[in-house]
């Protein structure tokens, strides 16, 4: 036997039950469902939950300990699959793709709170593994370079006043080759190996909210917005053009393809061409693109736009179709993301108002509804409590393009098959919506 024929029989028999279950023709009826939806085309309210590693139960079920391999490397393929594998049992419209996907190694450190820009974050409060942090902001700051800033033009010489490097999308094409010939030999016969080649600078690590945030540290960031606007707005500008650069740097290489698509939900509209594994080189018109803005929740429409907003069009711009939003309340901002032209779908979080939302958006745009975790799975049991309320928010976007996301799970409290009884609760309600 070889050193790794242990992990490679494990992820060799989650690979076929993978692959059973992506060749299902229900994934299909789901492609179909969320390429309608995405297109403004009436069909049901799709239902879709989705949790991270990050999370408490996912930790318990799909942490280090639970799992078989012992490779880290094949480790992690093996705690993908075996998520997937769980996520089937959901019976909610999430498509089980068939392939599996490794990785790039990129030369550019990865992660959203400055990283890439060569400003990773101080931890001073680490806390629990999994858990809560407290970072140092990078940028403590603005008297060392202010008086320096071009009111013409304020992100000119910033970078190198502040000490932060735009990231360049270079691959390790050496390190890439060695972690696709391993998964290669080990399941490539069974699944499909998708290599994902895309830039650091996507998703969250390109919203500009995140990152300003992190380097800058929220509260002093909502306080620059009154007392230095214009070294807020170079930053931010400074950011934007990192993220402009580093997209399209990828693009000029081949490096986005059609598993690049991003909008938190699946990612599918008749007018894009639908995910594939492989496809070969795409620009950012042919992708679905995501931006967000949580550390604005509580700043203002007007600042909202001014500070940040403006800056994210011009990278959104690029993209085919684009979701906006996360976890921020944008009940108050609707107008303003009219802005954004080839806007197709917003967030409706625990936070916002969803009648008030349902009424601003209408048949313009995508609804996507976040009920509240806590009152669906997280705390307790109640199905009386979760028919009240998906009943009276699908009440409340009735007439629009809606499909309820239940995202941000915690905990079920030990009870996994929580899921599958709310999927079952809500595809009915949404049946009869």
């Amino acid at each position: 036997m070889t050193e790794n024929a242990h992990d490679i029989s494990i992820l060799r028999d989650l690979a076929s039950r993978y692959a059973e279950i992506a060749a299902k023709p229900v994934q299909e009826e789901r492609r179909q469902l969320w390429r309608r939806h995405f297109s403004l085309k009436p069909t049901r309210p799709p239902v879709l939950a989705t949790y991270g590693i990050w999370n408490v139960w996912c930790r318990e079920v799909f942490g280090d300990h639970a799992l078989s391999c012992r490779d880290p490397f094949y480790r992690e393929h093996e705690r993908f699959l075996r998520m997937e594998i769980f996520h089937d049992s959901v019976g909610d419209d999430y498509i089980i793709e068939p392939w599996i996907t490794q990785l790039a190694t990129l030369k550019t450190p990865r992660g959203i709170y400055g990283e890439a820009w060569g400003a990773p974050p101080e931890r001073t409060l680490p806390g629990v593994e999994g858990g809560a942090w407290k970072g140092r902001p990078f940028l403590q700051s603005w008297e060392d370079f202010a008086q320096n800033l071009d009111p013409s033009n304020p992100s000119r010489g910033f970078g190198q006043m502040a000490g932060l490097v735009p990231p360049r999308h270079e691959i390790d094409e050496a390190a890439t080759a060695r972690d696709v010939e391993r998964l290669q030999e080990a399941v490539g016969d069974i699944l499909e190996v998708n290599v994902n080649r895309g830039p650091v600078l996507w998703g969250f690590a390109a919203d500009l909210s995140t990152t300003s945030a992190a380097l800058r540290g929220l509260d002093r960031m909502m306080l620059d917005m009154y007392e230095a606007p214009q070294q807020l707005k170079a930053l931010l500008i400074f950011l934007r053009d990192g993220v402009l650069a580093n997209q399209q740097q990828a693009e000029e290489a081949g490096d986005l393809s059609l598993t690049n698509h991003q909008n938190q939900a699946m990612p599918y509209a008749e007018e894009l061409e639908s995910p594939r594994a492989n496809s070969g080189p795409r620009r950012r018109r042919d992708l679905w693109g995501f931006c967000a803005a949580q550390e604005y929740t509580l700043v203002s429409p007007r600042f909202h736009d001014e500070f940040l907003f403006q800056q994210q069009m011009r990278i959104m711009e690029h993209f085919g179709l684009v979701h906006y939003g996360c976890c921020e309340d944008l009940t108050c901002k609707i107008d303003m993301l009219r802005q954004l032209k080839n806007l197709r779908s917003i967030a409706v979080t625990p936070r916002a108002d969803v009648r008030r939302c349902a009424e601003q958006i209408g048949r313009d745009y995508v609804i996507s509804w976040r009920p509240n975790p806590a009152d669906m799975v997280c705390t307790s049991w109640d199905e009386t409590r979760i028919r009240r309320i998906i009943g009276e928010g699908l009440a409340a976007c009735r007439g629009g393009y809606v499909h309820v996301h239940l995202k941000d799970i915690e905990t079920v409290q030990g009870e996994t098959n929580r899921l599958a009884r709310w999927a079952a609760i809500v595809r009915e309600l949404a049946e009869g919506f």
